[in-house]
């Protein structure tokens, strides 16, 4: 049972969850300074930690703000930065008083002189370990008083104990190699983790791990902070070599923007999330994905269903016949969903021309879109489309009619990546066009599924004309953030999948308004398996779209089986997108087999607790098990199972005792060969 409790004084909080605590207090300056993060603690406990003790000094450590700000004797990274129109930079803390409303908790704070509020947002859930934090700012002046210059405002400063805070972990990557964990020792001084691509980017992931360095998947105590925000992004770790706290202080935004707070203006940050776990990086990750079914994702207990996405089939040269006729096959394979990509709309034959304008293309379709869908219902499929709404190619009408929608400085050049620009999605005038356009579509074609693509960084960030034009940076994401919800909110049914080149935009800020998304433009299995294991580290396997495609794979050249493409794409969201006319009809048969047999285990990886193994990952819903496996271990033991029950092969009638599975582990009988695979499904007798 998670709650919210504070001291007669009103001065020291205590936020419990099911298994950990969370303490602050405010200190006699009116300073709101961490006490513990951990294990759970009693509220008298929580008062008898020793908070700072009001000296200050040019050596000692700083660290310890819940908010770290400018101002007195601090020397540590600032979560929050602030000029007033005299000049004056910083805040000295006035605390104005509390609010507790179930498992919230706000700390109302504002400046002792100047017209600024900041208000501490805390959240917890009965039945995670979470903690969610948020910063609040508000100019309290009078209309026509001058506005508060914000340089930054992170969400959140978290403390972890300096003993406990010696290893970071986090992803690393690029376009197709996206979310490579790394494990590296802390330095002392400050460590910089950051996009600022205006998306959370390929390159890194907006989250980060602490530990003592003696964590595994099974054991040892883990300290994780989660960004939930799709733009760019910053958070910085600063251990401190006079023995005090790692600080971890995060938000929207990366270095050198600035905006302005108006009078009467309130303006929030995304959340920025954190986590304890006893239970190493595999315990770690669990909770995390139990954390987004129940609290971030729309639709959390729907199966996803098997896609097939003919981009790799048919590229450029998209033709409704060409289209009916992999639906033909993909539906025979056993497929759920059919979606068109890129190539159906306006002068779409190359990358160069055509983004924005989101007509059917005559020639393609001379009869619009409606037969296709049709026929793709008719076999028993729903249907689906690639759109791409942040982006217009300069060779597209919308941008001979509006050039001035993109991101563009005066006197600057438009740099073009991929051959298009980014539309500016913080206008107002933007965000309508898109969302009626969209809203069209969906409406006019019964579209069930749409693959929200984004294709390119942010370049000459300007805004010309507007007064206070960096607030595009949080605008545009605020502004894509507000069509999905209202085009989700018309359409109901509608699902949709999140897509930035591959997996520049995987981030909880997407994935609380999409139901999967796609990490990766790299499709080759051997690849796929680091990619997937960085991303597993927060994201559950129900939101990782993962698709089998040809052999060579288009990409890498890689001569991979049919069945260890599968199974490595069975490991979460299974979709297709291989040349189906011309596969053999022995693969054709596999591929069926295969489609079928993810049916069967399907709600046990997407909704199951993920362990990850060695060469491995182990799936576990209620009574059953799936295992999935690849490498050389001829005996594999498995995680989290009742020692004392009995386990049956689903497949072979084999019947093992959990312990033996967890201490001597599960006879695999892979095959003999390269790259040899298996899939084993057992379940609780």
């Amino acid at each position: 049972m998670s709650q919210v409790s504070t001291d007669a004084a009103g001065r020291t909080f205590l936020l419990t969850t099911p298994a950990t605590s969370y303490a602050l207090h405010i200190d006699a300056d009116d300073t709101p300074r961490h006490l513990h993060w951990g294990p759970r603690l009693t509220l008298r406990q929580a008062a008898g930690l020793t908070a700072h003790d009001g000296r200050t000094s040019s050596f000692a450590s700083t660290a310890g703000d819940e908010l770290a700000v400018e101002g007195g004797a601090r020397f540590g990274v600032p979560s929050l930065l602030v000029r007033y129109a005299d000049g004056t930079r910083g805040v000295e803390w006035a605390y104005e008083g509390h609010r507790i409303d179930g498992g919230r908790l706000d700390l109302r704070l504002r400046d002792r002189h100047y017209p600024l509020e900041i208000t501490l947002g805390y959240a917890v859930h009965d039945d995670a370990d979470v903690i969610e934090r948020t910063v609040t700012l508000r100019h309290s002046g009078a209309a026509g008083d001058a506005p508060v210059e914000v340089l930054r405002c992170d969400a959140a400063c978290w403390s972890v104990p300096a003993p406990a805070a010696r290893r970071l972990s986090h992803t690393v990557g690029e376009w197709s190699g996206e979310t490579q964990l790394r494990r590296t020792p802390a330095p002392y001084a400050e460590t910089v983790f950051t996009s600022r691509r205006g998306v959370s980017s390929h390159h890194a992931n907006p989250w980060l791990m602490v530990d003592a360095g003696d964590a595994d998947e099974t054991h040892g105590e883990v300290w994780s902070t989660v960004l939930a925000w799709s733009g760019s992004w910053r958070i910085t770790a600063a251990r401190d070599h006079a023995g005090g706290p790692c600080t971890v202080t995060g938000g929207p935004g990366h270095e050198g923007l600035s905006w302005r707070l108006q009078p009467g203006e309130t303006w929030r940050t995304p959340v920025f999330a954190g986590l304890f776990s006893a239970a190493g990086f595999g315990g770690t990750s669990r909770a995390w994905h139990a954390y987004t079914a129940a609290h971030v994702l729309p639709h959390p207990g729907e199966e996803r269903p098997v896609v097939y996405n003919g981009w790799e089939v048919a590229g450029w040269n998209v033709t409704e016949a060409g289209q009916r006729a992999l639906a033909a096959r993909a539906a025979d394979l056993g497929a759920e969903l059919f979606v068109m990509d890129d190539g159906w709309f306006g002068r779409r034959t190359s990358d160069a021309a055509g983004l924005g304008d989101w007509h059917p293309n005559p020639e393609r379709f001379p009869a619009g879109l409606g037969p296709l869908a049709d026929e793709v219902r008719r076999l028993g499929m729903r249907f689906g489309l690639w759109v791409e709404p942040e982006m217009t190619n300069p060779d597209s009408d919308l941008y001979r009619a509006h050039p001035d929608w993109v991101l563009h400085m005066p006197h600057r050049r438009r740099t073009e990546l991929r051959n298009q620009l980014v539309l500016n999605f913080a206008r107002p005038d933007v965000a309508e066009w898109a969302y009626e356009w969209l809203d069209r579509l969906v409406a006019g074609h019964r579209v069930d599924f749409l693959k929200w693509d984004m294709n390119r960084a942010f370049t000459e960030a300007g805004w010309p004309g507007h007064p206070d034009a960096e607030r595009l940076w949080d605008g545009h994401t605020r502004g894509v953030y507000a069509v999905v919800d209202r085009l989700r909110r018309a359409h109901p049914g509608l699902r949709i999948e999140g897509c930035a080149g591959g997996g520049g935009r995987a981030d909880l800020g997407m994935l609380a308004r999409t139901d999967q998304t796609w990490i990766s433009d790299n499709t080759d299995a051997v690849d796929r398996l680091a990619i997937q294991h960085g991303y597993s580290q927060v994201y559950p396997a129900r939101t990782m779209s993962a698709w089998v495609t040809d052999s060579p794979n288009p990409q890498t050249g890689r001569t991979v089986p049919l069945r260890f493409r599968f199974h490595v794409a069975m490991a979460g969201a299974l979709g297709i997108g291989g040349d189906l006319t011309r596969w053999s009809a022995a693969e054709l048969a596999e591929a069926r087999e295969l489609v079928a047999l993810y049916k069967t285990v399907r709600p046990v990886v997407q909704f199951g607790a993920q362990h990850r193994l060695p060469d491995a990952v182990q799936y576990t819903a209620g009574d059953r098990v799936v295992v999935i496996a690849w490498g050389a271990e001829r005996e594999l033991r498995l995680a989290g199972l009742d020692p004392a029950a009995r386990y049956a092969d689903e497949d072979t009638g084999s019947v093992h005792d959990g312990a033996r599975l967890t201490s001597h582990g599960l006879p695999l009988g892979l095959p003999k060969g390269d790259l040899p695979s298996t899939l084993v499904r057992l379940v609780r007798r």
